[in-house]
């Protein structure tokens, strides 16, 4: 309830007096907007011009946040939670980037995009785990998240009889990226709801801040930095993709952080894979790939999930609320009734 009463808005459209509806449209518009246009330009980069630099693309996209956030006006003087609060969070969030971007070398990115779908399983799980918050879903929302797994299983088998780029190693790194993943929405929600006063402009630009150093280790380790900052150099071009890719990114940043502060972990996570969803049939629009009836039959599967999560949570809502104020209601009666007895 704290993180509800907190003043929130997004690029100073105020969210806080709307209704749930408006924020959630509001929220997800943005981060449909930011990601789907990051989408695009990732295969372009990856896959049509072979540039596969997880880890450096992710650095360079850390210096563009700061840049955006400083525009915005935020200083650290307008933080409330310690540095330190952000190291752990930093440390999973760097490591999925990387590793997300970085499996595109080996993974086509409709393989990729549908790996990460099913991020709703392992963030509900961990919410569980989390100090702060220690989650329990119904069990319709686990059927739900299986769903979108199997789904998952029956594309990425399909894609992988369609595509010629799909590797074992890619699997590894993007499986890795996912335990980073069931992490990272739920330590933003702890911190969101132990401390309400955190905005979404401090969580990003804490976890960019500490973030950024953490990404040179494994760039000086696998020799990335130098490949990668000689072939940019010979296209540059390519940074106008990056820097343009991450001004979309960061509008869907923010506004994933929202959904985050507002609905939680777990309905983030199942707008994210709305999205990765969206984002694959443009994929095969646009590069004008393969769809086969296996395709098909996943996305059906991870459609019903979808719809599974979605339908019991706004039907049953208000029947709980009413109930519990009724409940309540009848208990304040009864109480009434013991200080003043008719008889």
């Amino acid at each position: 309830m704290k993180g509800e009463e907190q003043s929130r808005s997004l690029f100073g459209i105020p969210l806080t007096e709307r209704p749930k509806w408006q924020q959630f449209l509001l929220c997800s518009s943005g981060f449909f907007f930011g990601y789907l246009v990051n989408g695009i330009c990732e295969e372009y980069v990856y896959n049509r011009l072979q540039f596969s630099y997880g880890w450096y693309f992710t650095f360079v996209q850390g210096f563009v946040y700061l840049g955006l956030i400083h525009l915005q006006g935020f200083t650290t003087k307008q933080m409330v939670n310690p540095w330190n609060t952000y190291f752990k969070l930093s440390a999973v969030l760097m490591g999925s980037h990387g590793l997300t971007k970085g499996s595109l070398a080996f993974l086509n990115y409709p393989a990729q995009l549908m790996f990460k779908s099913t991020k709703v399983l392992p963030v509900m799980l961990m919410g569980a785990f989390i100090p702060g918050l220690r989650r329990k879903y119904p069990f319709h929302e686990y059927i739900s998240a299986v769903l979108l797994v199997v789904g998952l299983i029956l594309f990425t088998l399909a894609d992988a009889q369609t595509s010629p780029n799909f590797s074992l190693i890619g699997v590894v790194m993007v499986s890795s990226a996912l335990v980073m993943d069931s992490f990272v929405g739920n330590l933003q929600e702890a911190i969101f709801t132990m401390n309400p006063e955190t905005t979404q402009m401090e969580m990003l630009f804490c976890s960019t801040v500490v973030g950024l150093p953490l990404l040179i280790p494994p760039m000086l380790l696998t020799g990335e930095l130098f490949t990668a900052w000689n072939s940019c150099k010979e296209h540059l071009y390519v940074y106008a993709v990056l820097v343009f890719e991450a001004m979309a990114t960061y509008v869907g940043q923010v506004s994933v952080l929202s959904l985050v502060a507002i609905f939680g972990a777990a309905t983030t996570a199942l707008v994210t894979t709305a999205r990765k969803a969206v984002t694959l049939l443009l994929s095969y629009l646009i590069f004008t790939k393969p769809l086969t009836e296996q395709h098909c039959s996943g996305l059906l599967l991870i459609a019903m999930g979808i719809v599974l999560k979605l339908l019991p949570e706004y039907k049953d809502s208000n029947p709980h609320k009413h109930k519990r104020k009724q409940q309540h209601n009848e208990d304040h009666i009864g109480q009434d009734e013991e200080r003043n007895p008719l008889v």
